[in-house]
């Protein structure tokens, strides 16, 4: 036996003797998948970050659409739930938890990396452009998402491969006066590095004078945001801004083209998706106070923002005189009380639609317009922090109305229709007129006309009251925590807005 065991040794060495002759980096070659990337292309992820950040389906019909369309009365529903949450007040956990739960894990973390790769200690710190575009870039969701909830993660969001799995909840103030700072570096920064973004930037094709531009509109936005609760910042910033240089044309309009491919949930336009009957089938329709608000004043708007009555294959009625919202607040039932009927109420062929025209699923998704500059712009100007307030005014109101052809080349409202309107509806010099405005221009933008209504309470808008909501007939003033992180992550009890309620005030909230 013991001789048998020695001859299968003698065998296993002279087996092994051609294999320790071969040349050790042929067989590490045998381990690399010829297939795979070596090293991440940060531009890419770059792309990667802002396509994510015009959202999917997921987030734009539960968040975008289903609550803050409908908290600010741009559009209406009978439903309520998770297609309707903000037009009745109601809780749907799916809706309250979906832009904390898909934003930071899809377009905060993608850009994050990006950012930190281009930074000191990344693998490419020489990358100072894409650097600090992709900072401005980061910023755009990150607003959206202290504005929604208030306290977030800030400071360590987004370090998992740091070990931060439970990352503290920074201060609502802490987290504006660093993206503030962000954006008044990044507005600098941009242009001086010699790193070329080129054809991944969808958004200006790598104009890097245009990202200056969106960074210092984007810190316009945000110095306004807190003006009523830190007049002196504000100030410093929205003046920083205005030197700096902002948008001055719907050329500079921040907006992605989104795809007719691969999928639903990639670079196809989530809104559009939400709102296709046979696809999410959100039944949201045109709201009263926004239809009246257009047809008090005869604006061309009407026949954008609206398709007309009828159902989503056509045909419809387009005779401005005939469009009429739907009142926020109803159901299938009560909403028969309202107009006078024992009869079941379609919503599509008695309530004017949003445009199918708006809806195709490679439509743009807009981040920032030139028209809500303008309107910055007006409200400071009347602060005295800068200067000519009917002119941005005037120039905000045409702005909102011209920017629409990138969706579809009908939608084109002549100069002198826009004269038109201004002589019939003439500025009265007030912050009334401009917020106003400035609500009927964030047409789906509705995070942002839901955060500058509640910095406003312009327009005044009528709460609904209907039977079971959470808010005492109160529009909200934020989203309640994700639920997982409410359970998981005890910084919450510690650093988040308290008490976790639909009602609970935020920093910048004290109007």
């Amino acid at each position: 036996m013991m001789k048998y065991i020695n001859k299968l040794l003698i065998l296993a060495i002279v087996c092994m003797v051609p294999l320790a002759g071969c040349d050790s980096d042929e067989l590490t070659d045998l381990n690399i998948d010829p297939t795979a990337a070596n090293e991440l292309d940060w531009k890419f992820m770059f792309t990667q970050g802002v396509v994510q950040a015009a959202e999917n389906r997921y987030v734009n019909g539960r968040a975008h659409l289903g609550i803050a369309s409908h908290l600010i009365q741009h559009m209406a529903s009978l439903e309520s739930g998770e297609r309707a949450m903000g037009d009745k007040y109601t809780q749907n956990e799916d809706s309250k938890n979906s832009y904390m739960w898909y934003v930071y894990r899809n377009s905060l973390k993608t850009l994050a990396e990006v950012i930190r790769q281009t930074g000191p200690d990344g693998v490419n710190p020489n990358w100072t452009n894409l650097h600090h575009v992709a900072q401005v870039m980061y910023i755009i969701p990150m607003h959206v998402m202290t504005d929604l909830y208030g306290n977030v993660p800030y400071s360590e969001a987004n370090k998992g491969v740091d070990g931060i799995f439970f990352p503290a909840y920074d201060p609502q103030e802490s987290i504006y006066k660093d993206m503030l700072n962000k954006l008044d570096a990044a507005a600098k920064a941009i242009g001086t590095g010699t790193d070329n973004i080129g054809a991944a930037d969808l958004i200006y094709g790598g104009d890097l004078d245009k990202w200056k531009r969106l960074a210092n509109s984007l810190m316009l936005r945000l110095a306004m945001r807190i003006s009523n609760v830190d007049a002196a910042t504000a100030q410093e910033f929205a003046q920083k801004a205005i030197a700096g240089g902002v948008m001055t044309s719907n050329d500079d309009m921040c907006w992605l083209q989104m795809s007719s491919g691969p999928s639903q949930w990639f670079n196809q336009n989530g809104i559009s998706r939400a709102l296709i009957p046979d696809d999410w089938g959100a039944n949201s329709v045109m709201s009263k106070t926004l239809v009246d608000f257009l047809k008090d004043r005869n604006d061309p708007r009407l026949s954008i923002y609206g398709g007309g009555i009828g159902p989503w294959e056509g045909p419809f009625n387009t005779d401005p005189a005939a469009q009429q919202g739907m009142p926020n607040g109803y159901d299938s039932e009560t909403i028969k009380e309202f107009e006078g009927t024992t009869d079941a109420v379609d919503p599509f062929t008695t309530y004017t639609r949003l445009n199918t025209k708006l809806l195709d699923v490679d439509d743009p998704f807009i981040f920032m317009t030139y028209a809500e500059v303008e309107f910055l712009l007006a409200e400071a100007a009347l602060k005295g922090w800068g200067s000519g307030t009917a002119d941005h005014y005037n120039a905000g109101v045409k702005a909102s109305m011209q920017q629409w052809g990138i969706f579809d080349a009908s939608f084109e409202v002549a100069d002198a229709d826009v004269d038109t309107y201004l002589a019939n509806n003439p500025f009265d010099g007030t912050i009334e007129m401009i917020s106003e405005q400035h609500w009927a221009a964030n047409f789906l933008q509705w995070y942002e006309a839901y955060s500058n209504w509640r910095r406003t309470a312009l327009p005044a808008l009528t709460p609904t009251n209907y039977t079971g909501n959470l808010t005492g007939g109160q529009i909200f003033r934020r989203l309640q925590y994700y639920t997982n992180e409410v359970a998981n992550n005890p910084n919450i009890k510690t650093g988040g807005t308290q008490p976790d309620d639909f009602m609970t005030r935020i920093w910048w909230d004290v109007n």
